[in-house]
C-alpha cells in the first residue's frame, strides 16, 4: 500500500488547482472529439478532469479517486463550473470496477509515480481501454529537477522528497520509465515524449517558492518528514532555501515530464 507523499494542504491544492487540460495534458488534445468517454485516474481538485470534460461534451468523463476526501475536491470544481457530464467514483487504479473496454480515453496525471504497482495499475488501464482507444499518462521526474541559482537546500530538499516518496512506496522519478512501464504492461503501440513546466519570472518564482515552503512547514509531507527523523529546524532551513531562490532576480526553475500515449 502506498501513502500519498504531498497529502491534501492547501499549499498541495493551490498549485494542483494550477493544472488544466492545456498546461499539463497537451499531448493528449490532438486525440479528445466530442462524444468520447473518458475515464481520469485521480482527479484531485478536477480543474484537469473539467477541462476534459468541456472538450469531450456529450461524451461523459468519470472521475476516479481513491476516497470520499478527494473526490469531493473533484465535485466541488466540477459543480462550481456547473458541467453535468462528469460522473464521480472512489476506486483502486490497482483493480478498477470497469468492465473491459468501458472507455475511449483513459487517463492519468501524476498518480502512476505514487502507486505500489505501476505496471498493474498501466494493465488495469489498459483493460478498461476500448482497443481502438488512448491510455495517457503523464509523470513528472524528480531528478530531472534543475534550478538556479544553485541552492545547497534545494539539492537537501531532492534528496529527502525522493527518500520520503520511496519510503511511502512510490517512485519519484516516474517520468522516465514510463515507456518501460508501458511495454511491460503489453501496449502494442506506445508515443512517448516529454514536457516542461518552467517558473522564471518574478510572480512565478514567488507563487513556487512560496507553496514549497508551506509544504514544508505545514503539509502531510513536513509531518512525514519529521516522523522520520527530519528536525523541525531542518525543515526550516529547507524553507528558507525556496524563498530565497524565489527572491533571487535570476532564479528559474524546469520541470520535466514524461508522457505516454498508448493504444492497448
Amino acid at each position: 500500500m502506498t501513502v500519498y507523499t504531498h497529502g491534501h494542504h492547501e499549499s498541495v491544492l493551490r498549485s494542483h488547482r494550477w493544472r488544466t487540460a492545456d498546461n499539463s495534458a497537451g499531448y493528449l488534445l490532438p486525440v479528445l472529439r466530442p462524444g468520447l468517454a473518458v475515464l481520469d485516474v485521480g482527479s484531485g481538485p478536477g480543474t484537469i478532469t473539467a477541462d476534459l470534460a468541456t472538450l469531450v461534451a456529450p461524451g461523459r468523463v468519470t472521475a476516479l479517486e481513491t476516497g470520499p476526501g478527494p473526490l469531493a475536491l473533484t465535485r466541488a470544481e466540477i459543480e462550481r463550473r456547473g458541467l453535468t457530464t462528469v460522473d464521480f467514483t472512489v476506486g483502486d487504479v490497482h483493480a478498477l470496477g470497469f468492465p473491459d473496454a468501458s472507455f475511449d480515453v483513459v487517463h492519468a496525471h501524476q498518480v502512476l509515480q505514487h502507486v505500489a504497482d505501476p505496471v498493474g495499475a498501466l494493465r488495469e488501464m489498459r483493460r478498461v481501454c476500448r482497443p481502438d482507444g488512448y491510455v495517457a499518462v503523464r509523470d513528472s521526474d524528480y531528478a530531472a529537477f534543475t534550478w538556479y541559482p544553485e541552492i545547497p537546500e534545494l539539492t537537501d530538499w531532492l534528496g529527502l522528497y525522493q527518500r520520503l516518496a520511496r519510503a511511502n512506496g512510490g517512485e519519484p522519478d516516474a517520468g522516465r520509465r514510463l515507456l518501460s512501464w508501458a511495454r511491460a504492461a503489453g501496449y502494442r503501440d506506445v508515443t512517448a515524449t516529454s514536457s516542461t513546466w518552467c517558473f522564471a519570472n518574478e510572480a512565478d518564482r514567488a507563487w513556487w517558492g512560496s507553496l514549497w515552503a508551506d509544504r514544508l512547514r505545514l503539509s502531510a509531507f513536513g509531518e512525514q518528514a519529521l516522523a522520520g527523523g527530519v528536525s523541525r529546524a531542518d525543515l526550516e532551513r529547507l524553507a528558507a532555501g525556496w524563498l530565497a531562490w524565489a527572491a533571487a532576480p535570476d532564479g528559474w526553475l524546469s520541470i520535466l515530464h514524461g508522457e505516454i500515449l498508448a493504444r492497448p
